[in-house]
């Protein structure tokens, strides 16, 4: 009896203590490690995050930029840091992809606190007004009778926009000839030019070409249409069933992290998320605010490193 009551005393000094130190959290600067160059998207997420979360908790959270083997030395400096809440890092769906791709010193589904899913969106699926196709379904029935004919761009060997367009063309049981860029903008720009046909691109980057019409848009990869451009639809929708891409981003931890500080930030990120202005932010770039516990993005992320595992074993892609 004595035994069980200290235990439990005991559990509830241990209870009221991380409950103390999440209330007083933070109390000194957070790092964000943002793991790519300045000026992108996860760099435009990260920042918001970061000036929101300074504006609602009273200390400064700092973006910190750390480029470099596709987003692997950011995630491994603060994978690696102390699991006090004070370093941070934001990831986006790539983090799931190079556990695949490179040799890791770390465990991307295993060494993390998952914190919060901050956003999701859609590919859209493109091709050049000079394809004679008008749909999804037609452009899988003509590269079916044409195989290799078409080629389509991607940001990189190895990317998620290449991974995504190969799967894709599995599921669709087509072939269609991979020519990787350095960086989407080149890829998109080639398409736009015609050089290539195909193109798995970001809604913030391919949408006004698709207005103007130097792109031909087919459909979106997420499960359901998007409000800015409704007219398009799923690619499920649209021929290939069972096809569901979500480009998305969102904030871990190092492993080890007090479930008391991570509930903490992911209250008051869901807030942040929850807000008009990071909805009408997110809603330029053609993405919407995701939310949600840590469990649930924790389910993602293992789901999303299991699936682009198959992938790339399935189309045998190496990087160069």
């Amino acid at each position: 009896m004595k035994s069980t009551l200290a235990s439990a005393i005991f559990a509830l000094g241990i209870l009221a203590a991380g409950l103390a130190s999440a209330q007083q959290y933070p109390a000194k600067p957070v790092r964000i490690i943002v793991p790519f160059a300045p000026g992108g998207g996860s760099d435009f997420i990260g920042r918001f995050i970061a000036q929101k979360l300074t504006e609602r908790l009273g200390q400064q959270f700092i973006v910190d930029n750390r480029p470099g083997a596709g987003g692997n030395l950011g995630a491994e400096l603060a994978l690696k840091s102390p699991p006090d809440g004070y370093t941070l890092l934001l990831i986006a769906g790539s983090y799931t992809v190079n556990p695949s791709l490179y040799k890791l010193a770390f465990d991307s589904g295993n060494d993390v606190s998952p914190v919060i899913q901050l956003s999701q969106g859609p590919f859209v699926v493109a091709v050049h007004p000079s394809v004679p196709v008008k749909s999804l379904k037609e452009l899988v029935d003509l590269a079916q009778k044409q195989p290799d004919k078409f080629s389509y761009a991607s940001a990189g060997q190895g990317s998620i926009t290449h991974l995504a367009s190969e799967l894709f063309l599995d599921m669709a049981r087509i072939k269609i000839v991979h020519v990787p860029y350095k960086g989407t903008g080149p890829a998109l720009n080639d398409a736009i030019a015609g050089n290539v046909q195909l193109i798995f691109g970001s809604v913030s980057t391919s949408l006004q070409h698709i207005k103007s019409g130097r792109l031909r848009g087919l459909a979106v990869t997420t499960p359901k249409r998007i409000s800015a451009a409704p007219e398009l639809p799923t690619v499920a929708e649209a021929g290939v069933p069972g096809y569901e891409v979500i480009l998305w981003h969102g904030l871990v931890g190092p492993k080890g992290m007090s479930k008391a500080i991570i509930d903490r930030l992911n209250s008051e990120a869901g807030q942040i998320l929850r807000s008009k202005a990071m909805e009408d932010l997110l809603a330029a770039d053609g993405v919407t605010p995701a939310g949600g516990t840590p469990e649930q993005f924790q389910a993602l992320i293992k789901s999303d490193i299991e699936r682009w595992r198959k992938v790339v074993e399935r189309a045998g892609i190496k990087l160069e």
